[in-house]
């Protein structure tokens, strides 16, 4: 019975991970350290010296955020892997919740301006 546990163990991991090696791991990981250096840089260096203003800063952050949030949930979560079905069960409803964040803080700027 142990070797049988053993051996579904075994098939279960390879079959699971079979498109992420260890060094596509530390690729990834690599590419999050860039763009975390590239943001820290902006925040520590750039925005200070006043190089960039807050209506350019603020989408480069958000842009930069969204390359990690992808990067982790491709790989670290497993989701690049999915079957496209799964993906985009979990991918429309975050593209509508961003729309509807876009349009309430739109619309939160007309009541501010009733004021």
């Amino acid at each position: 019975m142990s070797s049988h546990t053993h051996d579904a163990h075994a098939e279960h991991g390879h079959d699971d991970h079979a498109g992420l090696s260890r060094g596509k791991i530390w690729q990834v990981f690599f590419i999050l350290l860039g763009i975390t250096v590239v943001e820290f840089i902006i925040a520590l260096y750039m925005v200070p010296k006043g190089m960039f203003g807050a209506n350019i800063a603020n989408p480069m952050y958000i842009i930069l955020t969204l390359a990690k949030a992808f990067y982790i949930v491709a790989f670290f979560m497993h989701l690049k892997f999915e079957k496209v079905a799964l993906v985009y069960s979990m991918v429309v409803p975050i593209l509508f919740i961003i729309g509807l964040i876009l349009v309430l803080t739109n619309e939160s700027h007309y009541w501010v301006s009733l004021r």
